[in-house]
């Protein structure tokens, strides 16, 4: 196409991705593709991990069901046929490992013939790395610079891009942690992040595995290590050792293969953390302002 703009953009696993010109047609992971909705990239599609099932998860939706973005049901199960046919000229895609992608299996990919970027999201990056990833691919895919902004903190539609659009970009998020640093400051509580996993068993975080927990903790919020065992970002265990660290509130996983926690922890405040939390400025200033709310109750 004469005169088209030639893209190019190298993803968390350091491969350097192509095409004679911007992608337009997207389709993505939920959790990238919640991200590139609040970043001011809407795609044609999206498709779940091997958690999901043939409905999106509320807790994973974002914007996606309102901007009336394509369910595909879970990656490793994903209609080839149907990949085709919505055209995409990019696949999206996170990865924990740096090597493949989480969601959807490469092949696929290759086999459409399409590029597929896979973003880092794991605990070897910083949150504020991790976020500053997601908006220069949403940029480079056609976002305005300044279309990260919390709702409420964008800047004026007339002003160019620059130091001050980029000063409101961060805006929200700023205002999001400076409320959690005070909150956590006054109240001093004690908190525990999970995933349930049935009426006997649950999944106890590892604060530092997680890069939105570990930016909590670097925000002055008391999170609880679970101690020594097996596991990277969890430690797995019964309700009895939840209950045993004796925490004043805790972070329940709200996703909907997860247990909502039980009688065990009668007593203790609850308020929901989305371990897929989408990499968008926005997503993450209305979790910080949640947590924050939650340590004031």
């Amino acid at each position: 196409m004469s005169g088209a703009q030639a893209w190019g953009f190298t993803d968390g696993r350091g491969t350097e991705l192509g095409a004679a010109r911007v992608p337009r047609r997207v389709v993505a992971y939920v959790r990238a593709g919640a991200a590139l909705c609040d970043l001011g990239v809407t795609p044609v599609a999206v498709y779940g991990s091997g958690h999901d099932g043939e409905v999106l998860d509320p807790a994973k939706e974002g914007g996606l069901r309102s901007a009336g973005v394509t369910y595909l049901g879970p990656g490793r199960a994903l209609d080839e046929g149907l990949l085709r046919e919505l055209r995409p000229d990019v696949i999206v895609d996170v990865t924990y490992d740096g090597k493949s992608p989480y969601a959807l299996d490469e092949a696929v990919a290759e086999r459409a013939g399409v590029p597929l970027v896979a973003l880092s999201v794991g605990n070897e990056l910083t949150l504020s790395a991790i976020l500053d990833r997601f908006g220069a691919l949403a940029v480079s895919l056609g976002a305005a610079p300044d279309a990260q902004a919390d709702p409420g903190t964008q800047a004026d539609p007339g002003t160019q891009a620059g130091p001050d659009a980029d000063a409101a970009v961060s805006a929200g998020l700023r205002a999001a942690e400076d409320a959690l640093r005070e909150a956590a400051a006054a109240s001093g509580l004690a908190v525990l992040a999970l995933s349930g996993a049935g009426p006997d068993q649950v999944h106890l975080a590892r604060p530092q595995a997680w890069p939105e927990l570990a930016r909590l903790a670097g925000l002055g919020v008391r999170l609880v290590d679970p101690g020594p065992g097996p596991g990277a970002n969890w430690l797995t265990a019964d309700w009895g050792r939840a209950a045993e660290l004796r925490p004043d509130l805790v972070l329940f996983d709200s996703r909907a293969h997860a247990t909502v926690p039980g009688e065990a922890l009668s007593g203790v405040r609850f308020t929901p953390w989305n371990p897929e939390t989408p990499p968008s400025p926005a997503a993450y200033a209305r979790f910080f302002r949640d947590v924050a709310e939650a340590l004031r109750s």
